[in-house]
C-alpha cells in the first residue's frame, strides 16, 4: 500500500471511530455502508479552491437521511466554515433570484476538536445523467443563465460576496495555466511539450477575451456529483466551489466532464453557445475549456507518484486520454469515439471494488 493511502486509511479510521461517539450522543446514526470514503477518495483534492481532509458520511436523524461531514484537519475546518459562509451570503444576496438551492443545514458543531456540518439529505427522483438529453439540457442552460444573473444583482454586494467567495482575473487565469503546466512537466513523463507550449501562447494571446467576461459568480466543479435535482428544483451540495471569475469557467468544467460521460449533452450545449451567443463569448468559452483540461491534467500528474499498481497504471492511461481531448480542444475538434470507448474500458477494468461501489449514484 502507498503511503498516501496507508495515511489516508489511518486518518480516515481514526476521524470515524471519534465522530461516531460524537454523533451518537447527538442523535445520528451512521450507515453501516460508507461508500464516499472508500476509493479513490484519498487522492482528492483541489488545486484552485480551499480545500482540506473531512469525512462525508450518510447517516440518518429524526429529520430524515442526512449527510455530514466531519473533520479535525486545520484545512478542513476552514473548508466547512468556508462553505457554510458561502450558503449563508447567497441566502442573503438571493442569488440568481432562487433558483439555486441549499439542502437545510440541521447541526453546524465545533467542539471535542472535531467541526460537523449535516445537512438533509436531497432525494432525486432521477440521476441527473438518467435524465433525458432534452431535459438535461434544460436544466444546465437555466444553471448557467442563473450563474449569469449574478453579475448584476451582486454588483451592490460586491464587497461582500468577493470577500466571501473570492475572485480571479485574467492574470490569474495566466499565472495558475503556467503553474499547471510546470507542475505537468514536473510530474508526467510524456509531457507534449508542443502542446502545452501551443495551449499557454493561445491563452495569453488572448488575455484581454478571457477578461472581458470576469467579474461572474461561477462554480468552477459544477459538475452532477454537486447537485442534485428534486421537484424540478436543483440544490447545490458543494458551496466552497463558488467564486467571481470568468463567466465561462463553470460551462467549461461541465462541458469537459460531459465529453467522456455525455458527449451528445456537450455537443447540444455547445452548439447552443456556437449559435445563439456572440463570437466573443464562443472565444472565452474556448479559451476557459482549455485551462480547465489543463487543470485537469495537472491534477493527475501530481497523482503519480503517489499511487501505485492497477491505481497508478490508471492514473497514467487518465494522465494520457485528457491530453488527448486537449489537443482535440487545441484544434477545435472533438476528440475521437474510439478513444473515449477505449478509456472507458481501461478505466473499467482498473477501477477497484471499493471506487466502482463509490461511483455508484454519484452522477
Amino acid at each position: 500500500m502507498h503511503n498516501a493511502e496507508a495515511e489516508w486509511k489511518e486518518y480516515r479510521d481514526a476521524e470515524l471511530a471519534r465522530a461516531t461517539s460524537v454523533l451518537t450522543a447527538l442523535g445520528f446514526t451512521l450507515d453501516a455502508e460508507q461508500p464516499h470514503i472508500q476509493g479513490e477518495r484519498f487522492l482528492m483534492h483541489a488545486l484552485t479552491t480551499k480545500s482540506g481532509r473531512k469525512l462525508i458520511l450518510r447517516g440518518s436523524h429524526a429529520r430524515g437521511r442526512v449527510i455530514i461531514k466531519v473533520t479535525s484537519d486545520p484545512d478542513g475546518k476552514r473548508e466547512l466554515r468556508h462553505e457554510r459562509e458561502c450558503r449563508r451570503v447567497l441566502d442573503e444576496i438571493r442569488f440568481a433570484y432562487g433558483i439555486f438551492r441549499s439542502p437545510e443545514e440541521i447541526l453546524f458543531s465545533e467542539s471535542n476538536g472535531l467541526t460537523i456540518s449535516v445537512t438533509l439529505f436531497i432525494d432525486q427522483e432521477q440521476a441527473f445523467l438518467d435524465r433525458a438529453v432534452e431535459e438535461q439540457f434544460a436544466l444546465t442552460l437555466a444553471a448557467f443563465k442563473a450563474q449569469e444573473s449574478a453579475h448584476a444583482t451582486t454588483y451592490e454586494h460586491y464587497r461582500l460576496v468577493e470577500g466571501t467567495f473570492g475572485s480571479i482575473d485574467a492574470d490569474g487565469y495566466i499565472r495558475s495555466l503556467r503553474g499547471f503546466i510546470t507542475s505537468i512537466r514536473t510530474h508526467a513523463l510524456d509531457t507534449r511539450t508542443e502542446m502545452f507550449t501551443a495551449v499557454e501562447q493561445q491563452f495569453t494571446e488572448n488575455r484581454d477575451r478571457i477578461e472581458q467576461y470576469c467579474g461572474f459568480l461561477t462554480h468552477v466543479d459544477f459538475v452532477p456529483h454537486n447537485f442534485r435535482i428534486h421537484d424540478g428544483n436543483m440544490y447545490l451540495l458543494d458551496h466552497s466551489s463558488l467564486r467571481f471569475g470568468n463567466k465561462h469557467e463553470g460551462w467549461a468544467r461541465f462541458l469537459n466532464f460531459m465529453t467522456l460521460h455525455n458527449p451528445a449533452l456537450e455537443h447540444a450545449l455547445t452548439w447552443y453557445v456556437e449559435h445563439n451567443r456572440s463570437p466573443e463569448e464562443w472565444e472565452s468559452l474556448a479559451l476557459m475549456r482549455l485551462y480547465r483540461l489543463t487543470e485537469l491534467i495537472c491534477f493527475y500528474a501530481s497523482l503519480l507518484s503517489k499511487t501505485e499498481g492497477d491505481l497508478h497504471r490508471l492514473t497514467k492511461t487518465r494522465v494520457h486520454f485528457w491530453s488527448d481531448v486537449l489537443a482535440a480542444r487545441l484544434e477545435n475538434r472533438d476528440v475521437d469515439a474510439s478513444i473515449i470507448n477505449a478509456y472507458r474500458d481501461t478505466r473499467d477494468a482498473l477501477r477497484s471494488p471499493e471506487e466502482k461501489r463509490r461511483q455508484i449514484g454519484l452522477h
